[in-house]
């Protein structure tokens, strides 16, 4: 007997959503690290590499990306890549989830400081004490370390820039909270301030994608669309939930209450790939976690994400991932 439909659609919008980012959230493995904190006197302009070249400059592990994100504390400023110009004033956050190379700038200025020459111990030539009376910026500038985010279907969801207020209503974050608090404590200089810092940093990342999935409308087909439709939302949280299970296309649409092509149509609709598409990158992703972060055997993993046996899960994986399962592990020690 098929559940009635009740069953889906009595849960919010919200408790839906908090369930089911709660996931891919802790997927990341999310560190931070402040790299700046600076004023700055207009004219001047801070350039900020790829996230490629700024992973190898600070020594990022391998799998991992630094993601910069630039929190305006006082003033203004704009945000420039080759695609926007952003512009942030005080209380604003931008984080560059496309991991472009991009500017910070405020006026004109012919050549912008690299931030690894300011990371190196080079001078802040255009602080504002050297320019008196003049429009000041505070920021404080950083990045989210984040693992394994290629086969994570939050991650893909995510703007190139993520731009949003600490005061920004709603009912999911409190990043105006965690911010004061970070700067709180930064400003103490107390033992083990920079073990609650980074703590703080791995929190506001999360705030601030919670802010961008609660508040921001999606038009084009993606995983945000996906989990506010309650009906292919709690079909992602069984996914999630029970990866290893002998799930299919009838028995997810039997959870809805409806017809197998109707939830498969439903299902690409909002996500834009299919329910065994989809179910097969996450399990792709669970099984990155538990190579990077156990010594569990590879037939345990396969059995565990659903796999019967281990030659069909390295088949699978190295299609989505690009090597063996045992290869991936050992580059991943290096």
């Amino acid at each position: 007997m098929l559940k009635s439909p009740i069953n889906i659609t009595k849960t919010t919008e919200f408790s839906l959503l908090s369930e089911i980012i709660d996931h891919p959230l802790r997927a990341f493995r999310t560190a931070g690290s402040i790299l700046l904190r600076e004023s700055y006197a207009a004219p001047w302009a801070i350039s900020i590499p790829h996230v490629d070249e700024l992973s190898k400059f600070l020594d990022i592990p391998s799998g991992a990306l630094a993601i910069a994100f630039h929190l305006v504390e006082f003033g203004r400023c704009r945000v420039k890549t080759s695609d926007e110009d952003v512009e942030l004033s005080t209380g604003e956050i931008v984080i560059s989830f496309g991991g472009v190379k991009h500017q910070l700038y405020q006026g004109k200025t012919e050549q912008p400081q690299p931030i690894e020459n300011l990371l190196a111990g080079g001078p802040n030539i255009q602080h504002p004490h050297s320019i008196p009376n003049s429009d000041c910026t505070s920021l404080l500038c950083g990045v989210f370390i984040i693992h394994d985010s290629a086969l994570n279907p939050l991650f893909s969801a995510l703007p190139k820039l993520l731009h949003t207020s600490l005061s920004r209503t709603g009912e999911m974050h409190n990043l105006s909270g965690v911010a004061r608090l970070m700067a709180e404590e930064i400003d103490r200089h107390n033992s083990g301030s920079s073990y609650i810092v980074e703590r703080l940093l791995e929190i506001l990342c999360a705030e601030a994608i919670r802010s961008y999935c609660e508040t921001t409308p999606q038009q084009q087909p993606n995983w945000i669309r996906g989990i506010k439709d309650p009906i292919i939302g709690r079909a992602i949280i069984e996914m999630h939930q029970r990866p290893g299970a002998d799930w299919s296309v009838k028995k997810l649409a039997e959870l809805a209450a409806i017809s197998p092509s109707r939830f498969a149509a439903r299902f690409s609709e909002s996500v834009g790939s299919s329910p065994m598409v989809y179910l097969t990158k996450w399990r792709m992703n669970i099984a990155c976690q538990i190579l990077a972060t156990t010594k569990c055997r590879l037939d345990q993993i396969a059995t565990d994400i659903g796999y019967e046996n281990t030659t069909a899960f390295s088949r699978a994986f190295k299609k989505h991932v690009g090597q063996p399962p045992s290869d991936w592990r050992s580059n991943r020690s290096i």
